[in-house]
């Protein structure tokens, strides 16, 4: 059993098929099947199921997939700080996030990094889910993913950050925008809500407490969208209410939301935690460790409440 075995039977359940895995390492299928073939005789048991479009971990394959993908993860972090120490370089810090976070929570932090930690290299990898950041965390050598936090993940650690409430964003000539507040009535009788990807973290809370507000499947909605920046866009466009955290950015100093546009509270909503995803926080490089932090120090919003 080498790491090649290893490195290659992690991508091969992250891709779903051999063929899929052989483009994604520039490398033949044969080649594929040969590093499966060889882990599978020296186990002594099957670790992949065949099917017509593809193939799946076997209970022993999802045991062996959990403990190499955290231990080529860990590894790969140990071999690049082992690399930069040798070139007597101070690093890099590697994020994996969505498309806004970064101006949203994380502007204050940068600036205040580069002024600490000069010589050391911030790159950030974008991706469009919650979902995506755990699979770059366990495909890559990664230090940190920002995230919306859900159920733990095997092998993940997580720690929040901040909260942030629920508002609807309307145009200021709506109906809604003179109300103080939205309650469970206003979101039942809009037919035009834009709200989160259905498969996305933020999408699996609202649909947990609509049903919790006799709202089954959550209401009717409007344009669909993978950002929040985008569903704001399209409120003040007209197109319909926006349900978005309260983030960062959505306001003015002075606390006012953009021109043309009302941020009403939606008290009937508990707040959306975000924060970080590591594989393991003890292994972090201390500039991964103090760029996290200053995140934390420097994030506008409301501070986890324990739990």
């Amino acid at each position: 059993m080498t790491l090649d075995d290893l490195r290659v039977f992690v991508a091969v359940c992250r891709a779903g098929s051999l063929s899929a895995a052989a483009r994604e390492l520039s490398c033949t299928q044969s080649a594929v099947s040969q590093h499966v073939r060889r882990l599978e005789k020296e186990v002594g048991t099957g670790l992949l199921e065949r099917h017509p479009r593809g193939v799946v971990p076997t209970p022993a394959g999802h045991i062996l997939r959990a403990a190499a993908a955290d231990g080529l993860g860990t590894l790969d972090q140990a071999l690049r700080r082992l690399d930069e120490l040798a070139r007597g370089e101070s690093g890099s810090v590697r994020v994996t996030t969505g498309a806004t976070s970064v101006r949203h929570f994380m502007a204050a932090a940068i600036v205040a990094f580069r002024r600490t930690h000069p010589l050391v290299g911030l790159e950030f990898q974008t991706v469009s889910s919650s979902r995506g950041c755990f699979e770059a965390l366990a495909a890559h050598d990664l230090d940190l993913a920002w995230i919306t936090l859900g159920a733990p993940e095997r092998g993940i650690e997580l720690r929040p950050v901040v909260e942030l409430p629920w508002v609807l964003a309307v145009r200021e000539d709506d109906a809604l925008a003179p109300g103080p507040s939205v309650g469970p009535e206003e979101l039942r009788g809009s037919g035009r809500l834009i709200l989160p990807p259905v498969r996305s973290t933020s999408r699996a809370h609202l649909d947990e407490r609509f049903a919790e507000l006799g709202l089954p499947g959550g209401p009717a909605s409007g344009p669909g969208t993978a950002d929040w920046d985008t569903a704001v866009h399209l409120a003040e466009l007209g197109l319909g209410h926006a349900l978005v955290p309260d983030l960062p950015g959505l306001r003015d100093p002075g606390g006012a939301s953009a021109p043309g546009l009302t941020l009403l509270p939606v008290p009937c909503l508990p707040p959306l935690r975000v924060g970080w995803a590591v594989r393991r926080w003890s292994a972090l490089s201390p500039a991964a460790r103090a760029f996290a932090d200053t995140v934390g120090h420097t994030c506008p919003g409301r501070t986890p409440t324990p739990g």
